[in-house]
C-alpha cells in the first residue's frame, strides 16, 4: 500500500507541476504583451506621424503644381496670405489698387495724380493698350472722365479735288488712354475724296453716322472746364468748329521738347511715337482712337516740362497744372491773370 500511494503520489504531484507549468507558460506571454502593450503604443505613434506629415506634404506638392498650371506667375515659396493672387487685387500696369484706390478717394486725390505718381499706363506704353477701340460706340457709358481728355480726327475731302478737309470721325479718350467718345461724323458738304488709303472711311462707313452737330456738342461738352490735350490740334478744332482756351490747350506739335525730332518746327505724330515712344503707328489705316492715345502718353511722358513751358507761357505757377487741381469754370474760359510778385521783380530790375 505504501508503494501504491507514494507512486500514486509522485504521478500526482508530476501531474500537477505540468499542470501549473502549461499555466505558467500560457499566463507569460499575456503579461508580457501586457507589458510591452503601452511602450509598443508611442513606437506606433511615432511610425504613424512621419507617413501623415509626408501624405500632408505630398498633398500640398499636388495643390502647389496645380497652381502653377493655372497660374504660372504666382510664387509657390511664399506663404498664403502674404501675395495677392487676382489681377484685380494685383493692379495692372494701368490700374491702381482697390486699397490704394480707396485710400485716394478718402484723402480727395484724384485718379489722374495716382497714375501720374506711380506712372499708371507710361511704363512699357500700357495705355496705348488700355482696351480695344470701340468704333462709333458715341459716349462710353460709365467713364468719369478727370481733368485731361485727348482728342483726334479723321478727315475726307470736300470741295474741288477734294483739297477741303470735313469732319468724318472724331475719338476722344482720358487721362489713361480709356476711350471716352467714338462717332463717325454725316459730311454736311458732299464728299470728292473719301481719302480710304489714310482713313479706311468709305460712303458705306458712314451710313451709320450721327449728325455733325450732334457729335459737336457732344464734344464740346466733354472740352469744357478740361485740358485738351492732342497733336496739331489747330486742325481738329477748325474741322469740329469749335475753340478752347489757350491756357488749357498742351499740343504735343507744338511742345519745345519735341521740335527736335521733326524737319521743320513741328514733327509729325507718327515720327514723335516712333523716337520716343518707341512704336510704329499709321503703318495702314489711321485709328483716331490709337492717334489720340498716343498724343496722351507723349503728353504724360513729359508732363513736367509741358507744366513749366505752359507756366512760362501763361505767367501761371506750375503747381496749378498738376493732375489733382481742378480746372477754373467760368464756361471753360479761364482767366490767366499775371502774378503781382513778377511785377515788383521787374520794378527792381528797373
Amino acid at each position: 500500500m505504501a508503494l501504491e500511494l507514494s507512486s500514486n503520489w509522485k504521478k500526482l504531484q508530476a501531474q500537477i507541476k505540468a499542470e501549473s507549468t502549461s499555466t505558467s507558460s500560457l499566463s507569460k506571454p499575456s503579461a508580457k504583451r501586457k507589458a510591452d502593450g503601452p511602450s509598443s503604443h508611442p513606437k506606433r505613434q511615432k511610425s504613424q506621424t512621419p507617413s501623415r506629415t509626408q501624405g500632408k506634404q505630398s498633398l500640398l506638392k499636388q495643390l502647389t503644381k496645380t497652381s502653377h498650371k493655372t497660374n504660372p506667375k504666382s510664387p509657390s515659396d511664399k506663404p498664403m496670405g502674404v501675395t495677392q493672387s487676382s489681377a484685380l487685387a494685383r493692379g495692372t500696369p494701368t490700374t491702381i489698387t482697390p486699397s490704394l484706390a480707396l485710400w485716394a478717394e478718402d484723402n480727395d486725390i484724384s485718379s489722374e495724380a495716382l497714375a501720374e505718381a506711380y506712372s499708371l499706363g507710361v511704363k512699357n506704353n500700357a495705355c496705348l493698350t488700355a482696351s480695344p477701340p470701340r468704333v462709333n460706340e458715341g459716349l462710353a457709358p460709365g467713364v468719369e472722365v478727370g481733368k485731361y481728355v485727348s482728342i483726334d480726327c479723321e478727315m475726307v475731302g470736300v470741295g474741288p479735288d477734294g483739297r477741303e478737309s470735313a469732319l468724318a470721325r472724331v475719338s476722344v479718350v482720358d487721362f489713361h488712354g480709356r476711350q471716352v467718345y467714338d462717332s463717325f461724323v454725316a459730311p454736311r458738304e458732299r464728299v470728292t475724296d473719301w481719302r480710304t488709303p489714310i482713313t479706311g472711311i468709305t460712303a458705306r462707313t458712314l451710313s451709320a453716322a450721327r449728325p455733325f452737330a450732334e457729335v459737336q456738342a457732344a464734344v464740346a461738352e466733354l472740352l469744357k472746364d478740361r485740358i485738351l490735350v492732342g497733336h496739331d490740334l489747330r486742325h481738329d478744332l477748325a474741322a469740329l468748329q469749335l475753340s478752347h482756351p489757350s491756357a488749357q490747350v498742351r499740343d504735343t506739335a507744338r511742345f519745345a521738347g519735341y521740335r527736335k525730332y521733326g524737319h521743320g518746327p513741328r514733327p509729325a505724330l507718327r515720327v514723335l511715337a516712333r523716337e520716343v515712344l518707341g512704336v510704329e503707328i499709321q503703318t495702314g489705316h489711321h485709328s483716331s482712337i490709337e492717334d489720340a492715345r498716343v498724343a496722351m502718353l507723349l503728353f504724360r511722358k513729359k508732363k513736367s516740362d509741358f507744366d513749366v513751358q505752359h507756366a512760362s507761357r501763361y505767367g501761371l505757377p506750375v503747381e496749378k497744372t498738376t493732375a489733382s487741381e481742378t480746372v477754373p469754370g467760368n464756361g471753360g474760359k479761364a482767366q490767366v491773370k499775371p502774378k503781382k510778385s513778377q511785377g515788383k521783380k521787374k520794378k527792381k530790375k528797373h
